[in-house]
C-alpha cells in the first residue's frame, strides 16, 4: 500500500491505495510509520516527499475502519494517526507534501504534519469529523499554527472544503501549482541547496520554535549557530574568504 522510492538524497513515498482515495487503515499506517522510521536513520537522505497515487493525496480514515471501531478501540487507532504525523516531524529532514485531489481529514493532518506543502490546483482541503459525529483530534491542533485560530476553526466546525487557492491564502499551503510535479521539481532544487546539517538545524528550529517561550528559542539558536561551527567553517563561508 506504499509505493517508495530513494535515489540522489530524496525520498518519495506515495500512499498507493488508488482505488480507495488511498483512505487510511491500520495497516496503512503501520506500513507508513515503518517506512518513515526506517528512513530517520538513513544519514544518505536529503529530504522526503510525501505524496499519493491515483485522484487524491488522501481521502482520510478509511470509513469502514471508523465504522469498526468501539470507545476502547478508537485511542489505539487515532495514536496510529498521531505517531505517523510525529514520525514525519522526527524526520532530519525537510518533508514535503504533493497534494492533488483532495487532501480530508486524517489526510490533511498529515499533511498539516510536513514542513512544505505544494498543492495542485483544484486540490479540496476539508475537516469533516464533526459532520461524522467526531471530533477533529491529534494532529488537528496544527491547524491553528498554520493558519490562525479562526481559520481553523472555520474547517473543523464547519466541515465545509476549500479550494487550493483558499488554502494558499490562509497559510495552510504554500504554493499552488498548475503543474505539481514541476513545482515540486523546484521546491527540492531549492532544498537541496542547501547544506546538509544546516537544513537539519533549521528544521530542529522550526519546530523548536513553534512550542518554546521566545527565550528558550534565542537561546537554543544561539547553540544551533555555535553547533554549525563546530563541524568546521560553513561551506559557503569558506568559499567567499580570500
Amino acid at each position: 500500500m506504499l509505493d517508495v522510492r530513494n535515489s540522489a538524497g530524496v525520498a518519495r513515498v506515495f500512499l498507493d491505495r488508488p482505488e480507495k482515495a488511498n483512505a487510511l487503515t491500520a495497516e496503512l499506517l503501520r506500513e507508513l510509520l515503518a517506512c518513515l522510521e526506517g528512513l530517520k536513520g538513513d544519514e544518505s537522505l536529503r529530504a522526503v516527499v510525501l505524496g499519493g497515487r491515483g485522484k487524491a493525496f488522501c481521502g482520510g480514515a478509511d470509513v469502514n475502519e471508523l465504522r469498526a471501531l468501539t470507545a476502547q478501540t478508537a485511542p489505539d487507532f487515532v495514536f496510529k494517526i498521531h505517531s505517523v504525523c510525529k514520525a514525519i516531524r522526527e524526520l532530519p529532514v525537510p518533508v514535503l507534501a504533493r497534494l492533488h485531489g483532495a487532501a480530508i481529514g486524517a489526510g490533511l493532518e498529515i499533511a498539516a504534519a510536513c514542513d512544505l506543502r505544494v498543492a495542485a490546483e483544484g486540490t479540496k482541503f476539508a475537516m469533516p469529523e464533526v459532520r461524522l459525529g467526531i471530533p477533529s483530534v491529534v494532529e488537528a491542533a496544527l491547524l491553528p499554527r498554520l493558519m490562525g485560530s479562526g481559520r481553523a476553526a472555520w474547517l473543523v466546525l464547519t466541515g465545509e472544503a476549500i479550494d487550493a487557492a483558499r488554502a494558499c491564502e490562509w497559510g495552510l499551503v504554500e504554493k499552488v501549482a498548475a503543474d505539481l510535479d514541476m513545482e515540486i521539481e523546484t521546491v527540492l532544487k531549492s532544498l537541496l541547496a542547501g547544506e546538509r546539517e544546516a537544513l537539519r538545524l533549521q528544521k530542529e528550529l522550526l519546530q523548536l520554535w513553534e512550542e518554546a517561550p521566545l527565550s528558550k528559542s534565542v537561546a537554543e539558536s544561539i547553540d544551533s549557530f555555535a553547533k554549525a561551527y563546530r563541524r568546521g567553517t560553513p561551506t559557503p563561508l569558506g568559499k567567499l574568504r580570500p
